[in-house]
């Protein structure tokens, strides 16, 4: 967050703490949902959190003419891939085990073995798959806000 909240989110922090874990934890889970939303529909949109593009998909030589017919990640971005978790100390957004190594070859832009068959290898571009974003953050305090603003009621 910016620094000009940081009275903000430190007071607003020592609030949560006095909450029920039960409380914390639908908070927590409101929030992973609602991040595991904006992460699928910004992958979808292949930005990275700053708002930069995706690097571009490289050629592929099986398919040298016509267009890519598929977006990247169109599976990963999916409910059954992407999971939302909470606990009443945090909200996590994370890959299930089946994809959790494709994701983590593209969001840190490692090298990888392009199929298991041939053993060739490539290096992929760095795309970042999950982050917060400025919004992410806007949304994470106007959620804060409004369960504290109905908590106190």
């Amino acid at each position: 967050m910016s620094e000009d909240l940081a009275p903000l989110e430190s007071f607003a922090a020592s609030l949560v703490a006095t909450m029920e874990p039960s409380a914390r934890r639908s908070l927590a889970r409101d929030i992973a949902k609602n991040l595991r939303t904006s992460q699928g529909k910004r992958i979808a949109a292949q930005q990275n959190p700053d708002g930069t593009d995706f690097a571009p998909r490289k050629p592929q030589l099986r398919h040298q003419t016509g267009k890519i017919r598929r977006t990247m990640f169109a599976k990963l971005r999916t409910f059954k891939y992407l999971k939302a978790n909470s606990t009443p100390d945090e909200a996590i957004v994370r890959f299930t085990r089946d994809v959790e190594r494709i994701a983590r070859v593209h969001q840190l832009g490692l090298r990888d073995k392009v199929n298991r068959k041939t053993g060739l290898e490539a290096d992929y571009p760095a795309r970042r798959l999950l982050g917060l974003t400025a919004a992410d953050e806007t949304m994470i305090a106007e959620a804060v806000t409004a369960h504290l603003a109905t908590g106190l009621k």
